[in-house]
């Protein structure tokens, strides 16, 4: 698993078998060898493998090294990305959302310039789609905005479709 790593392009995203992942490869390995069981004559005398041999290792690597593969497969564009397993998101997904919180940060900029007077969330909502090909919607702009008041750049106040947003004096967001 690690070689998988050593790839000079690839450097930051760095593959390692953490103590949980050999636990887990020692652990199928016993299982697969607890499956082959010694023939005998008699079916009351048959017995299951004691010992872990090589070849159950390495169908617990294979096991493995495949659940890895398929976990980490980006739906979208059916290439491996680690940052699947490691953020939950695929690489592509971080982008748009990265993409996403800067326009956000633009248009409220832009609603609120000059008096900082509040923004509706609801037009700033009209305002992305307008101008994206993708349809953005409440739930994911709420994530960004959530983000936003996390870092104490922008204030958020009201409830429902009469939610505003305004960006706070002095407060700089990148």
């Amino acid at each position: 698993m690690r070689k998988l790593g050593e790839d000079i392009r690839a450097s930051e995203k760095r593959i390692t078998a953490t103590t949980r992942q050999l636990e887990s490869m020692i652990r199928l390995s016993e299982a697969h060898a607890k499956m082959r069981f010694y023939p005998s004559t008699s079916p009351i005398n048959r017995r299951f493998s004691e010992e872990v041999e090589v070849s159950d290792v390495k169908e617990a690597a294979r096991l493995i090294r495949s659940a890895i593969k398929e976990y980490a497969t980006d739906p979208l564009t059916g290439k491996i990305d680690m940052e699947l397993i490691t953020t939950g998101l695929s690489t592509l997904q971080r982008r748009a959302r990265s993409d996403l919180r800067r326009e956000v940060v633009r248009l409220v900029e832009q609603m609120t310039a000059g008096n900082n007077a509040p923004a509706r969330i609801g037009d700033l909502l009209k305002m992305l789609n307008e101008q994206s090909n993708l349809n953005i919607g409440g739930e994911e702009l709420g994530g960004v905005l959530d983000g936003l008041v996390a870092e104490g750049g922008v204030v958020v106040a009201g409830s429902g479709s009469g939610r505003t947003i305004r960006k706070v004096m002095g407060a700089t967001i990148v």
